[in-house]
């Protein structure tokens, strides 16, 4: 058997198994580009007020401490995570580090940089520009969808044209 139809052959056994699964990965992924467009995705941040909440004033002294977060004031902190059946606070600079603080004594667990931002913007195409997340990105996914049931219709066909002619 030539490499062209071993090569054929592969792609046509692993093409049902992995239907679903990528149609969901396309499907969420299309999704996730459009998560700050629609609420029903991902809710808007509401700005409330500009003041900067007491309680938790003993986050920003502790990670004022963390040489790499680069943390003087609340405008150098990205978000606050905090996780009460864990009993810990994640603090992410706006430079991508991410300081885990305990609850209660607010001892530095882990001090570490965070990637896994950057790599779902590049994922979702939001690291280049607009242009290219939806005039590139969305396109390209709503074409994958449609690769994956053509594919699984020219796999399917040949299997209902043998079971029509009576064939086993």
């Amino acid at each position: 058997m030539s490499l062209n139809k071993q090569i054929r052959k592969i792609h046509y056994w692993i093409s049902p198994i992995i239907f679903i699964p990528v149609v969901i990965i396309f499907t969420t992924g299309i999704l996730l580009q459009f998560k700050k467009q629609s609420n029903w995705i991902q809710p808007n941040t509401e700005i409330i007020s500009d003041s900067k909440p007491e309680v938790l004033s003993s986050y920003l002294e502790v990670s004022k401490n963390v040489i790499e977060a680069e943390i003087s004031g609340w405008d150098d902190i990205d978000r606050i995570d905090i996780r009460p059946s864990r009993g810990i606070a994640k603090i992410r600079s706006i430079n991508s580090w991410e300081i885990q603080i305990d609850l209660e004594t607010l001892e530095i667990y882990s001090v570490s940089y965070r990637r896994s931002d950057i790599i779902e913007s590049i994922h979702d195409g939001s690291f280049f520009t607009d242009y290219v997340k939806f005039g590139l990105f969305v396109p390209s996914g709503i074409l994958l969808i449609v690769l994956s049931f053509t594919g699984i219709f020219m796999f399917l066909l040949p299997i209902f044209r043998k079971k029509k002619k009576g064939k086993p």
